[in-house]
Parts: structure tokens; sequence; C-alpha cells
């Protein structure tokens, strides 16, 4: 399940209603009526510039051409039904309406321009996300798995939360990470991230080989840019075997994976000896080592990032993730994700997500 905002791919503008429509032309016909019934004395010509203006605030320039065109023809109605074109007050009016109807129209223009200039970014951008943060599939092995991702803001389709998956001739490793920071530069360091998990989950025989490895394609990269120490990876790495029902965790400074159980409670997988983010280890000593923890069949762990934990309601109250998850255990990933994401919205409803959070839900299903 991917939550990304979506847009289609050649938009320009939304299709206008008739009750749009209706607005102008109805301004103008009411307009025209009134001036002609109105005694001599009374213009109210000038009005007319209110339909090209309205037009423009939700139609094309074709469109808003044509609402103006339309008024300057009944302005010219009005002059002719009153005295004539040539009249120097009506011959100013029609002046003032074309060229504001022409202001307005090129303007209209310059928002259709820039609209498909936007719609283009963001389609570049949906597809970088969909490249960097390939779909997890729905069944990996004898794992049944669910992933979703929620960007912070809708015109931001493209972070720095990451997770992938990979195939071993034992069992199935995963990852799901947090880049810190955002825009362009933490999509650069996510994608560095899942190529090199990518690489050597595969190659790696024990899970610290595999952080390490990570850990050493992170620290290459942030001292090539001279950035060492002010960015790095919040990341939790697993390995699940086929045949046991154990998991394998090292975590690198990330959230707590939650094991949800069958039974009606959500524990947090808290490992004893944490290794540090992924590109600060050259700033400490640590030794990275893998625990183990029961992980039975019916069992579903939720991955996480904070960004999950830090939505905040209108009192400022944050997200009680592994309360909410308690009262949902039984429930398949897809379907737990679905409760998990409604219930997140619904927490922070009026306050958009503070940073963008990203959802790995996985059950152990029954072999028998």
């Amino acid at each position: 399940m991917e939550l990304r905002p979506s847009l289609p791919r050649h938009h320009r503008y939304p299709a206008v209603s008739h009750a749009q429509l209706a607005v102008p032309f109805a301004l103008i016909a009411l307009v025209t009526v009134v001036d002609l019934l109105a005694p001599p004395a009374v213009h109210l010509g000038p009005f007319l510039v209110a339909a090209p203006a309205v037009t423009a605030s939700f139609a094309g320039p074709r469109m808003t051409g044509l609402v103006g065109l339309v008024a300057v023809l009944a302005q010219v109605v009005i002059a002719v039904a009153s005295t004539s074109v040539t009249d120097l007050n009506h011959t100013f009016q029609i002046i003032a309406l074309v060229m504001i109807s022409v202001i307005v129209t090129f303007f209209a223009h310059l928002r259709e321009v820039h609209e498909k200039e936007l719609t283009q970014l963001r389609s570049v951008a949906e597809t970088a996300q969909e490249v960097v943060l390939r779909p997890l599939p729905d069944r990996i092995g004898p794992l049944s798995v669910a992933s979703v991702y929620l960007a912070a803001a809708a015109e931001a389709q493209i972070g720095g939360d990451l997770y992938a998956a990979a195939r071993t001739t034992t069992g199935t490793r995963l990852i799901i990470g947090d880049v810190r920071g955002k825009g362009l530069e933490a999509v650069g360091d996510a994608a560095l991230v899942l190529g090199a998990f990518r690489a050597s989950a595969h190659q790696e025989a024990g899970l610290p080989g595999l952080v390490n490895y990570l850990e050493a394609a992170v620290t290459t990269d942030l001292d090539g840019a001279g950035d060492q120490g002010e960015s790095f990876v919040t990341a939790a790495v697993l390995d699940i075997p086929d045949s046991e029902p154990v998991l394998h965790l090292v975590s690198c400074g990330h959230p707590p994976p939650l094991l949800v159980l069958r039974a009606g409670e959500a524990v947090q997988l808290e490992v004893s000896r944490p290794a540090p983010p992924l590109g600060l280890a050259g700033l400490v000593t640590s030794v990275v080592t893998a625990q183990t923890f029961a992980f039975a069949e019916g069992d579903v762990l939720l991955l996480y990032t904070d960004g999950v934990l830090e939505a905040r309601d209108g009192a400022g109250t944050f997200y009680p993730l592994a309360e909410r998850v308690t009262a949902w255990s039984g429930l398949p990933p897809q379907a737990l994700l679905d409760r998990v994401c409604a219930d997140l919205l619904a927490h922070a409803a009026g306050n958009s997500l503070d940073d963008d959070a990203a959802m790995v839900a996985i059950e152990r299903l029954t072999t028998s």
C-alpha cells in the first residue's frame, strides 16, 4: 500500500464545471439588463470587468479571453442602446474593459504555464520516489508484507524515509531508515543506503557485516561531501530466517520495532547494545552486534520511522502508536496499516504531519 499523492501526468487545469461558467455569464447578463433598464444617469457598465476577473481565478486564458470578449460586446450593446458607441463615456468604458480583459487573460496564461511546470516537477518527483523507494511485494517467502509511505506535505512526494527487503538463501533481510534532513539531499542519502543494502544483502554472511558495509558506504559518501557528522541515517536492519521462529535485529539509533502478538500485546524490541546511526560510527567507539527476538507464526512485526511517533494532535499530544496497535492485534499486515494510517491522520487532523512517515508490517505465516 503506497499512500502517496498522485497527479495526472499531463494536468493543466481542472475541468471547469457548468456552475462555475454560469457565474461570469450570469453577471454579464445581469449588469447588461439592469444598465439598459436603469435611468440614463446610471452607468453599471464598469461592473462588467468583474466577469473576466472572476473567470481568471478558476479557468485558463482561452475561457478568460472568451468571457472578456462577451463582456466587451455587452458593453457595446449598452452603448448602442443608450446613446452611441462614439459617446465619450462609453468609449472609455469599452477601452478600459478591453485593456483589463487582456491583462487578466495574460495573467491566466502565466498561471497556466506555471501550473504546467509545477505538474512536470511533481511528476519527476513522483517518478524519482518510485525508483528510489520500490514497493515491497505482498509475499516474501513465509512472510506476508505491507508497506506505506505518508508524505508530510501533499506537494512533497519525496523524502528521506526508506525501506527495502531482500531474499537470501536462508531467509529475508529488511531495512527501514530515516535520513536526517529533507529535500533532494535527503533523497540522495536514502538512495545511497538503499543501493548499498540491495547490493550487499545477498553477499554479507552476517547482519553485523551488512551493517558495517552500509556504514562504510554512507561514511565514504559523507567524507567526499565534507559533511561528516552533519548528516546521518537512523536504521533498523533485520534478518528473519525461514526455518526458525525468530528474528535478528541491529538497531542503528532507530525507533524500536513493535512486535504485535496475536495474544493482544504489543512489545517494543529494544536492543541492549544499539549501534550508532549510519554515518556516525567514526565518531564513537562501538561494536555492531545483532540481537535475537522471538517471532512466532501469527505474530506481526511493525517497523516505522519517527514521523509516526512525532505526529501531534491539536493539544500537542504525540501519537500513541504502541497503545493503538495493541487494540488491533490479530489483524493481517495490510489491515493493520490501514487502521494505523487512518487513525494517525485522524489524530493529526488540522495539523499536517511534522515529518514524512513510513511503516512496514510483516507477519510470519503458518507453514503447515
